[in-house]
């Protein structure tokens, strides 16, 4: 997915792409290259006429009167066609002049490298704390081709500020946040093009009889290509948002987020975009190295994520965090009022009453259908999470039962409903899930315990495993195969195991890596299952495992970071780790946004009326990634004090780190392991072959 989300926006940058395109980028790059003077004039006066580099200027000075984000919409469809020349300097300049000026090349000086070098007149450039406009014959320039064959840089020896005219209002830190910014979206745009390029030579290009994407190794790296892509865009589109909301603190942070993502990102994928293209990815006539290039170059010019990450952490320590705000234009005004109403009743009654009045008020389970919900759509599921959280309400985790209520509250008969639906969202009912086996973990269709039918109801015999919470479940939900002569998908149905009720279940616990017991192995000896706590028809098993309610959850993302990331920036503000783990809890701070921000990304669509984006599922991908390694981060940061719990050091606060450490491990086997979840998206987002 793109930067934009709005329909405006997906409008915007399909009408640029195409037209970018037409100013075929790569050709006229190749044509100019050796010519360190290159101009690139006509691009120029194309990007001039389209209005594209004074989309963010204001209308009574002869621009757009667009919005930071509108401009990084923008800048990401130029970037996919690797629009030649001028456009990211000018672009800096002026949002950082209060004339806005694009009708001249005004660009930047950052790091002693003139931006757009042959063609700029004046540049901004950093004098001490200050920013000053100085002309082109103020500085003393030594030119070289350079890296990205689409651009001209040169190096900036001397610079007379003399006859600068001064900026106001801006810094050398808002010069290079405003660059992180507008560079940030390119490499959005740089990303996009490689992952669609590998995917869509993966479909076509053929190894052994078959296309290379349907070869899981091949697969994987696409997949892995989308994580980072919507980690990038995610970030892009967060600084752009920033910038336009006015709030400096809030636009640093989402910079330095930014800073640390995207153009190592950019990178990252632009290599493996090579890597799946093969041998013809390495040839110059391929368009591939020149994304390469581009990204390679930004990096060099705006790349330092190590102080980016630094700054992470030193605002952290502080306390803050990024807080994404949602504009729903007025929407919320119907329902605002009420929801306040019934949640300030909530938030009045002891702790120990709060659960029955939030299934009594539909709060709990908004999204669910009365009498369980309030069939809140996508507005009033956000105004709702915003009341609880300015109530200090928190809902309490109906852990396997948000699994199991669904479907029955979908596909179930209305005494099931009557029976199970309530009294478990009120927590008098525990459930747990006999899905995986020992011989069928995410390939459920594989399962082997049996249900044979009998007067009455069923007999169900077999091994399951993994099961959480089975030790003290009053309910089960279970599937076992009903009909051995049918394909696979077709011979699973879906029970409603009584887990105390019954004879002939034995559960026994699993002892794991922390030590605990808390998955069980469940065997199940002919036990007997009525004919009414079958949901829907026998052999529908495999259709409701998959049951989602047409009415998605849509979840408020709040602005703590992971718990584990927490409590890695906890210790940067006891201890003195050194610069380089500094370094690694930054990074851990920027990636626990960037999770966040895909939350909102998808509340953001849902908003709009879309269905989910890739944004849900590389969430899970990410999140786990984020999740594990900040856990080992954790108990990394307090280094022998693991082996020795040293005198020193909170015992009991370490054993929980390092138990934490070792539980986060199953987040990349529970629910669907890494590996089959890539295949998936490699399949159902990208495309590729099975």
């Amino acid at each position: 997915m793109s930067i934009g989300i709005s329909e405006e926006h997906a409008e915007l940058a399909a009408s640029l792409r195409s037209w970018a395109a037409g100013l075929e980028g790569p050709s006229v790059a190749r044509a100019a290259e050796g010519d360190q003077d290159a101009r690139f004039a006509d691009t120029w006066q194309a990007l001039v006429a389209m209005g594209v580099p004074s989309i963010a200027v204001a209308e009574d000075l002869g621009g757009g009167g667009g919005s930071a984000l509108d401009l990084a919409v923008a800048l990401e469809a130029c970037a996919h066609e690797l629009v030649p020349g001028a456009l990211l300097g000018p672009v800096v300049a002026a949002h950082l002049l209060p004339s806005g000026a694009v009708d001249e090349i005004v660009s930047v000086v950052l790091d002693a490298v003139l931006w757009d070098a042959p063609s700029a007149t004046r540049a901004v450039v950093v004098d001490g704390d200050r920013l000053v406009v100085v002309a082109r014959d103020a500085l003393e320039l030594e030119a070289s081709p350079g890296l990205d064959l689409t651009r001209r840089f040169a190096r900036v020896s001397a610079v007379d500020t003399s006859d600068g005219s001064p900026v106001e209002g801006a810094t050398a830190a808002t010069l290079r946040r405003a660059a992180v910014t507008y560079a940030a979206a390119e490499a959005a745009g740089l990303a996009r093009w490689c992952l669609a390029t590998a995917v869509e030579y993966a479909k076509v290009r053929e190894q052994f009889g078959r296309p290379i994407g349907s070869f899981q190794a091949v697969k994987h790296l696409c997949a892995e290509m989308l994580e980072t892509a919507e980690a990038v865009t995610a970030a892009a589109w967060d600084v752009a948002s920033a910038a336009a909301d006015g709030d400096e603190d809030q636009w640093a942070f989402a910079a330095d987020v930014a800073e640390v993502v995207c153009f190592d990102g950019a990178v990252e994928v632009a290599k493996t975009c090579i890597q799946v293209l093969g041998g013809i990815g390495f040839t110059f006539e391929h368009d591939a190295h020149l994304y390469l290039r581009r990204a390679l170059v930004l990096r060099g010019l705006l790349g330092r994520g190590e102080d980016a990450a630094e700054r992470l952490v030193a605002t952290a320590v502080e306390g803050r965090r990024r807080k994404v705000r949602l504009d729903l234009e007025g929407r919320d005004e119907h329902v605002r009022a009420a929801v306040r109403e019934d949640v300030a009743r909530v938030a009045a009654l002891p702790a120990d009453q709060r659960r029955s009045a939030l299934v009594e008020a539909g709060l709990l389970t908004p999204h669910w259908p009365a009498p369980y919900g309030r069939g809140a759509d996508a507005v009033e599921q956000v105004v709702i999470d915003e009341e609880l959280a300015e109530a200090g309400v928190e809902r309490p985790d109906i852990v396997i039962a948000g699994w199991a209520l669904p479907t029955i509250v979908q596909h179930g008969t209305d005494a099931q409903r009557e029976r199970l639906v309530l009294p478990s969202l009120r927590g008098e009912l525990v459930w747990c899930q006999l899905f995986s086996e020992p011989g069928a973990g995410s390939d459920l269709a594989s399962l082997r315990t049996r249900a044979v039918k009998v007067e009455g109801g069923w007999r169900l015999s077999g091994q399951k495993v993994w099961t959480s919470l089975a030790e003290r479940a009053d309910w089960a939900i279970c599937l076992a195969r009903t009909d051995p002569d049918v394909p696979q998908h077709r011979g699973i149905t879906y029970f409603l195991v009584d887990m105390r009720g019954s004879e002939g279940i034995d559960v026994r616990p699993l002892r794991e890596i922390t030590g605990e017991a808390l998955f069980n192995e469940v065997f199940l000896d002919d036990v007997f299952v009525p004919d009414d706590c079958v949901v829907a028809e026998p052999g529908d098993g495999w259709r409701l495992a998959r049951t989602t309610l047409a009415n998605e959850r849509v979840a408020m993302a709040g602005s703590r970071l992971a718990t584990a990331t927490e409590r890695a920036v906890e210790l940067a503000a006891q201890r003195d780790l050194g610069a380089a783990r500094r370094v690694a809890v930054g990074r851990s701070v920027a990636l626990s946004t960037v999770c966040t921000l895909l939350g909102v990304r998808s509340t953001l669509r849902s908003l709009a009326g879309q269905g989910p984006g890739a944004e849900s599922s590389v969430a899970k991908l990410l999140g786990v990634r984020n999740r594990q390694d900040a856990a080992e981060l954790v108990v990394a940061l307090q280094e022998e004090a693991v082996a020795s719990y040293c005198p020193d050091a909170s015992v009991e606060q370490l054993a929980e780190d390092v138990r934490d450490m070792l539980n986060t491990r199953c987040l990349s086997i529970a629910g669907g392991t890494t590996q089959v979840l890539r295949n998936v998206a490699g399949e159902r987002i990208l495309g590729l072959p099975r």
